[in-house]
């Protein structure tokens, strides 16, 4: 017997990853401890202060509305807590006219569903409406007479609204993370071209556009939790003064994500010229420039003097890019490559402060 056990639980264990659960946990914790601490909020103030026995409803929507999403902007909040509002409104009104057994669960469901996807395109909305509309059809009448779960409700959406405010989730915290997973990646990626292009490489320039191409949910994480980040701080008074900086970071990733582009662009091309034997070490020593100014833009995330310091190593690699100077007498293809770049750094420029007519003045006359 003890033989099938211990097989059985290697199997379930054999997939499990030790260290990105500890990860996860510890990411987590900010927003374990905003959930504990307003879903105690809703139930004082409904059971304590409202005199409400059992105030479920109070409970669960602050825990829903919250939640582990990495979205946790105000909005996406309150539209959550709007959502098991409507459905659980719905619910007792049509208990009221219709009462309680199989077939008025099935007609509130479907009210329900019908009216909240009416309302708002998100799932979430619709699901949570018509989760808290079957617990109002399904649960024992509260003592208080009609619509107490409707102020249940009221106060768990208030408190999930208040709490976010009051104490947020580290959003910096979070829209910083995001930033540094983005450049650890394109740290490796811009590496892999210049090895590719100095050795003729055809494998690491697959490395690199397989990496690339990869790092589109990378960006659209950073996307979501700075504009979560922007939310929160325009709410609550402990965070408003990291607006500026939150708006500077806005600005780094917009045109970061432009200049990502871009580079895909430039490593298929790469990667479709070589395996000729050709080593191509001026364009390799251009992208070297170039992945070191992006490093130096990812650490003036969390040191703002670096920011500069890409900009001068940005702006030495813009005077470069004139192809009749760089690579005089090399083919087409590689005239290609260099003239492909010159857009990409303009994007870099521009994520460091510049304009777009000063960031292209920057550029070497072509």
């Amino acid at each position: 017997m003890a033989g099938p056990v211990r097989r059985t639980l290697t199997r379930a264990t054999r997939g499990f990853d030790a260290a990105g659960a500890l990860s996860r946990t510890v990411s987590s914790l900010p927003a374990v401890v905003q959930i504990v601490i307003a879903a105690s909020a809703s139930y004082v103030i409904a059971h304590l202060l409202l005199g409400h026995a059992v105030p479920l409803l109070a409970v669960t929507i602050t825990i829903s509305s919250l939640g582990f999403a990495r979205d946790a902007r105000p909005r996406r909040v309150l539209e959550n807590a709007v959502g098991v509002l409507i459905g659980i409104a719905l619910s007792e009104v049509m208990l009221l006219v219709l009462g309680k057994g199989v077939w008025q669960m099935g007609v509130v469901l479907l009210v329900v569903l019908v009216v909240a996807r009416f309302f708002s395109p998100s799932n979430a909305f619709a699901i949570a409406a018509a989760t808290q509309s079957m617990l109002v059809m399904l649960l024992p009448d509260p003592d208080g007479g009609p619509f107490v779960r409707s102020i249940d409700g009221t106060v768990g959406g208030l408190v999930a609204l208040a709490v976010t405010a009051v104490v947020p989730r580290d959003p910096v915290g979070l829209a910083r993370a995001d930033a540094r997973r983005l450049f650890v990646e394109l740290d490796v990626a811009f590496a892999s071209l210049v090895a590719a292009l100095r050795d003729d490489d055809v494998r690491r320039a697959d490395e690199a556009l397989r990496r690339l191409r990869a790092t589109q949910p990378l960006l659209d994480d950073w996307a979501s939790t700075l504009e979560s980040a922007l939310a929160i701080s325009r709410l609550s008074p402990f965070l408003r003064s990291r607006l500026p900086h939150l708006r500077q970071q806005d600005r780094i990733r917009s045109n970061v994500d432009l200049a990502v582009r871009n580079l895909r662009v430039i490593a298929r091309r790469i990667d479709t010229s070589l395996g000729d034997g050709a080593r191509r070490p001026a364009v390799a020593d251009v992208l070297d420039a170039t992945g070191r100014a992006v490093s130096a833009l990812g650490a003036s995330l969390d040191d703002v003097e670096q920011l500069p310091v890409a900009r001068d190593a940005l702006t030495a690699v813009a005077r470069r890019l004139d192809p009749s100077l760089l690579i005089p007498g090399q083919p087409v293809t590689e005239t290609i490559v260099v003239l492909m770049i010159r857009p990409l750094v303009i994007d870099l420029l521009m994520a460091t402060g510049l304009d777009h007519d000063d960031a292209r003045a920057r550029l070497a006359p072509v």
